[in-house]
């Protein structure tokens, strides 16, 4: 073989073994730090992530922050016995701030009572409709409680509990409390609470051990 014929020989060969280190390079790091080509396995969602999910519908304006705990607030009850939220451990809770003169407050709270009374024989849920009323509209609020049954009558009549939460004092607001007493999902504006979104959203809290 002449000298040109072997140079272009080599040369050929060279480009050859070069082609075939760089597809095994590209290779190797493809596969870099995997044992095979298997996808990896999603990592599990946050309590807060898995919540968002059930943001649609009548709860489309749904949040669910990272949980946090409730307020040591005082409020009242119908007999006017200071009330916490730590009175609820144990319970998932449905916190509804609303007041006489708020239109869609009065419009969803049918919708509270009839969630309410889904759950009336379970000890571990709660409802708690907190009135913002001030005095001179109290009888007025504890009346309309009284007309939605099985709800309580509750009421922070320094109207500043609604202040309290992400809305800052916008009403109506549901904070719903999970056993631990954290916030766990918001809802600032109206909702349907017999929906059957709301129903899976407290299904999934109730299912928490």
């Amino acid at each position: 073989m002449s000298g040109s014929k072997r140079t272009m020989a080599g040369v050929a060969a060279a480009a050859l073994v070069g082609v075939i280190g760089c597809a095994a390079l590209l290779y190797v790091n493809h596969h870099k730090g995997r044992k095979d080509s298997a996808p990896a396995a999603a990592e599990p969602r946050q309590p807060s992530t898995r919540l968002i999910t059930y943001a649609r519908g009548s709860l489309s304006r749904l949040q669910a922050p990272p949980p946090s705990p409730a307020p040591d607030y005082v409020f009242k009850d119908a007999a006017g016995q200071d009330v916490r939220f730590a009175d609820f451990a144990g319970k998932v809770t449905v916190v509804n701030l609303w007041a006489t003169w708020c239109a869609p407050c009065k419009i969803e709270m049918p919708t509270l009572a009839a969630l309410a009374e889904h759950y009336k024989d379970r000890e571990d849920f709660a409802v708690v409709t907190v009135s913002m009323d001030v005095e001179k509209t109290a009888g007025e609020a504890r009346a309309f409680i009284a007309r939605n049954a099985p709800l309580d009558f509750y009421i922070d009549p320094k109207f500043q509990l609604a202040f309290e939460f992400p809305g800052k004092g916008a009403m109506p607001q549901t904070l719903v409390l999970d056993r631990k007493g954290q916030v766990r999902a918001v809802v600032v504006g109206e909702a349907d609470w017999a929906s059957a979104e709301a129903k899976a959203l407290f299904d999934d809290l109730l299912a928490e051990t």
